[in-house]
């Protein structure tokens, strides 16, 4: 067991690498947010990197946690508007890049940051490294079905798939949620125009009984119209799908949430209603809030690595920070390997 994977035996504390110069609000969301999440997480120490000049003057309120954060200068930012590839071969002294490397060599377990989603994909791949046996790590974000949440693998990181990447995508959701969910065994399904296996595209009809055959709970096909109604754990999709379901389900909620304000506010019965049923409201945005969830992990890469929203406020990057202890905590990593080798 290395430090890439989890905590090592006896080991009480953690480290998580913070790029503190990512997202639409940096640097002071994910310096506030990290504050927040050691606050929260008396085992958690923290590698904070980025432009000190700007990182020190936030650091003023925090002589309760300030013994835990070690600060990194890291004055490159690799931007949304670059190649993310060639950001990371190029801007070595980026957070994203050192971070990756940390992790790669024990000295942190984790990597959180709300910035560029290409370079930490690519710096996930060719910094840090695969899992042996994983073809393409995915993302896979938490998002709610009425009891709970469901997590959708991928959602943008694989738009062309072959049948056994969307088959490992299975394995290593399933592992995220017995790990970090405290699921004992998790109902994978594939996501599908039919509930017949015999529907499909060519991708999907050609991965069904590879899924079959796998060592998971495969409950088969489901219909989009089914995503929510909580039929399984994990929803499996190429990342081409899986993104247009997580931006069409973000774009839902928020037409939703908007005619349901404006209703309320239409007329004095309106009024009246909202007033009685407010705290019920206040519970259903909670649990459609991305806040409360943080970010996505990204899964198949030999450590725990979470991508949060880039437009996250400290609350939300303090949740991102704590799902990236619950991956370390849940041995995720450890938990994949053993699944890719059950495969093959």
């Amino acid at each position: 067991m290395n430090g890439r994977q989890g905590l090592k035996e006896g080991q009480k504390t953690m480290k998580i690498y913070i790029d503190a110069m990512g997202g639409d609000e940096a640097p002071e969301a994910p310096v506030r947010g990290t504050i927040e999440a050691l606050r929260r997480f008396p085992e958690l120490e923290v590698i904070l990197a980025g432009r000190l000049d700007e990182i020190q003057p936030l650091l003023t309120d925090c002589e309760d946690v300030r013994s835990r954060i070690t600060l990194e200068d890291a004055p490159e930012v690799i931007t949304n508007h670059e190649s993310p590839v060639m950001g990371v071969r190029k801007k070595v002294h980026s957070a994203t890049v050192q971070g990756m490397l940390k992790v790669r060599e024990g000295e942190a377990q984790g990597f959180v940051s709300a910035g560029s989603t290409g370079a930490t994909l690519a710096g996930g791949m060719f910094r840090l490294g695969r899992i042996p046996g994983i073809e393409r790590p995915a993302l896979a974000p938490l998002l709610p079905n009425g009891k709970g949440h469901f997590l959708l693998i991928d959602c943008g990181a694989n738009v062309d798939c072959k049948p056994e990447y969307l088959v490992q995508f299975g394995l290593m959701g399933e592992a995220y949620m017995r790990g970090v969910m405290g699921m004992e065994k998790p109902r994978v399904g594939l996501i599908n125009i039919g509930a017949e296996a015999e529907k499909g595209n060519a991708l999907v009809k050609e991965t069904y009984p590879l899924m079959e055959n796998a060592p998971y709970n495969f409950i088969g096909n489901v219909e989009a119209r089914d995503i929510t109604a909580d039929q399984a754990d994990v929803l499996v999709a190429d990342g081409f799908s899986g993104n247009l379901i997580l931006k069409f389900m973000e774009g839902v909620a928020m037409t939703l949430m908007g005619i349901i304000k404006q209703e309320m506010m239409a007329d004095l019965r309106g009024k009246l209603s909202g007033l009685i049923g407010k705290p019920a409201f206040r519970r259903v945005k909670h649990l459609m809030d991305y806040k409360e969830v943080g970010g996505a992990p990204l899964l198949g890469v030999q450590g725990a690595v979470v991508k949060a929203h880039g437009s996250s406020d400290a609350h939300a990057f303090a949740s991102a920070i704590g799902q990236c202890v619950k991956m370390i905590d849940g041995r995720v990593v450890e938990i994949i390997e053993k699944g890719v080798a059950a495969l093959q």
